[in-house]
């Protein structure tokens, strides 16, 4: 429940969203109203930015957050203007982006939103709040951060994120319908790599109340077959069963995600976050990948010390390799970050 007292004293934060007429941000917006991704007791001026054929719908969106009268919404400006959108925000969200149709390149794809995300970080370097944290959560989003995050050199590399936790949750929630127990029980599942289908869900280090999922589920074959491909493919399978793809679970994710940078991670647990790599368990320096993360609430760190045997390797290499790919496919689009 709202506390009056310190809703009047609370200086606002300003958060932008991008894509936010989108069906993601339709989800997105009214957590973040209700306070799940930035705390109940923390006012938040929105700043949402879309492009200008999607301005009418935007309006809509805007209508219906003013009807929820939230108390936390200290203010809402919907924009098509970089400038406008970035002018002084602390928290970034950005959703918005071309998705992949049918007939498409890859390498198609990553160009075309090397067009929305590179003027997008330079317009965060230019007018962004100096603690500026910015979650990108539009596909492909480890290399649209990486795009991002490279023209804005002025902006430090671990203020970057990109969102793996839904590839997280996907694999949580697989494990605790297999071993029959409440998804709160699994915890320490880590996704390596790209938000893609070569991602690794690594289950030999997760932890089901508290005991190695491997032997909570007894059952190594389906672990390294169906579970693993399962959650790779969750998102297409989404898009078979509904004919869009993952929208109100990307909203959760990305709440999930902004919670886990700006707060810490319980004592023993980690979460999973696509971040800068300083060259870690051998990744090449500089690519956004998704590790093994903790976080203080004000800075955070990749969990060191895991172990991992030949097949966790191979595909950890895999992964490894297409994000390589990308950011070679993409060099143009890079700034001097």
């Amino acid at each position: 429940m709202n506390d009056p007292t310190a809703l009047s004293k609370a200086r606002p934060i300003r958060v932008t969203v991008t894509g936010a007429a989108g069906q993601i941000c339709y989800s997105l917006l009214f957590r973040i109203a209700a306070g799940e991704l930035f705390g109940r007791d923390q006012p938040v001026d929105l700043r949402l930015l879309e492009i200008e054929p999607a301005m009418k719908a935007l309006e809509g969106v805007v209508m219906e957050l003013d009807d929820c009268a939230s108390p936390l919404i200290a203010g809402i400006e919907a924009t098509s203007d970089l400038k406008v959108a970035f002018d002084s925000t602390s928290f970034a969200i950005l959703v918005g982006s071309v998705p992949r149709k049918a007939g498409m390149e890859r390498k198609d794809l990553l160009g075309v939103n090397g067009g929305i995300f590179g003027p997008q970080g330079r317009a965060i370097a230019a007018h962004a709040s100096p603690d500026v944290r910015v979650l990108v959560v539009g596909n492909p989003c480890n290399t649209n951060c990486l795009i991002a995050r490279s023209n804005a050199p002025e902006v430090p590399a671990d203020r970057w994120f990109a969102m793996t936790r839904l590839d997280e949750n996907r694999a949580k929630s697989q494990l605790a319908r297999r071993a029959g127990v409440q998804v709160a029980a699994v915890t320490n599942l880590a996704i390596w790599g790209n938000h893609s289908s070569t991602q690794y869900p690594d289950f030999v280090h997760a932890r089901i109340a508290g005991s190695p999922a491997e032997e909570v589920i007894g059952d190594p074959e389906w672990l390294r077959g169906e579970f693993i491909t399962t959650v790779q493919q969750r998102g297409a399978a989404v898009i078979a069963a509904r004919g869009l793809s993952s929208a109100a679970s990307a909203a959760s994710a990305a709440a999930d995600s902004v919670r886990a940078i700006r707060e810490p991670t319980a004592p023993g647990d980690w979460t999973s976050l696509a971040v800068v790599s300083r060259g870690e368990y051998g990744i090449p320096e500089g690519l956004q990948f998704g590790f093994p993360v903790r976080s203080t609430g004000e800075a955070w760190s990749v969990v060191e010390g895991i172990e991992h045997d030949a097949e966790a390797m191979a595909r950890i290499r895999r992964t490894t390799e297409e994000l390589t790919e990308e950011r070679a496919e993409v060099a143009g689009l890079l700034g001097p970050g």
